[in-house]
């Protein structure tokens, strides 16, 4: 019986609120996929009495292979674990740790996984002229992304100016990109961006609404929401009136997964329409 005796992948996910997260779910079936075992443990620090740092130091010595951090520590990360590449050292988050031989080493599939599901959904074309609504962890890795998919110019907009200042300057000392900071009378009129994204909580389970206001006009080429629960929001309807194709945050969720266990285990998933049929099927 080939495969046997190979180990089990051990995985799991660091965070605060997370009892409903999917990703083990998604860890599984890419294991399944390549013919091998994976666990894949929910932590949360809180119920463990111990810190994000000590949780770090208990799942290297108990032979994980990787972990997936989530809110509120996908910064601190980077103050404890190296970079595993020049990506992530510019953009001061990681989402994903792997734990080698030599140590931990810290990755960002928030990153990867917006360019692979860009790229799934809209091919070669670049992104153009791109509005990047709300610059928190999400939002940094995907002007991170935009940066590296070959956008013209990418404005930020968030309520937080010091937030702003800091995103633009870590985006254009990784990537010959114009990055400007956006206004919030801007927002009504949207024409000339080519894209428009969404990486601010609204719109989310629990939090209703829409980064753009009621009556907004433009015409974008296109659009992508970070928010997956729901999957249509108030604002993929306003963009998708406006005859733009969207990029859903589900998107961002697969591929991001997908890149997080290829990093912890060293294999590829070749399948990925098998994968998104499993996990998605509904009896």
């Amino acid at each position: 019986m080939s495969g046997y005796h190979e180990k089990t992948f051990r995985l799991g996910l660091i965070g605060g609120n997370i009892t409903a997260t999917r990703s083990p779910v998604l860890h599984l079936v890419c294991g399944l996929s390549v013919g091998r075992n994976v666990t894949y443990d929910l932590i949360i620090p809180a119920e463990r009495g111990l810190t994000f740092a000590e949780l770090l130091k208990q799942c290297e010595s108990a032979g994980f292979d990787g972990v997936n951090v989530t809110y509120p520590h996908k910064e601190e990360v980077v103050t404890l674990v190296p970079a595993g590449n020049p990506v992530v050292a510019a953009m001061g988050s990681s989402n994903t740790v792997k734990f080698t031989e030599d140590g931990p080493l810290a990755f960002n599939t928030d990153h990867s996984g917006f360019v692979s599901a860009y790229r799934s959904r809209f091919g070669d074309v670049p992104p153009g002229r791109v509005l990047v609504l709300g610059t928190g962890g999400v939002g940094r890795a995907v002007a991170f992304g935009l940066a590296d998919l070959g956008a013209t110019e990418v404005v930020l907009y968030d309520m937080d100016a010091a937030k702003i200042e800091s995103l633009a300057a870590a985006v254009q000392g990784h990537a010959p990109v114009a990055v400007t900071s956006g206004s919030a009378d801007m927002l009504a009129d949207i024409h000339g961006f080519d894209g428009v994204v969404n990486c601010t909580p609204l719109g989310m389970v629990g939090r209703p609404g829409s980064p753009l206001p009621e009556g907004c006009k433009g015409s974008p080429r296109w659009g992508f929401d970070a928010v997956y629960t729901p999957t249509h929001t108030r604002f993929r309807a306003e963009i998708e009136a406006m005859g733009a194709s969207f990029l859903g945050g589900y998107e961002l969720y697969f591929h991001q997964g997908v890149d997080a266990f290829e990093i912890f285990t060293g294999l590829s998933v070749t399948d990925k329409d098998w994968v998104r049929e499993i996990i998605t099927h509904r009896p």
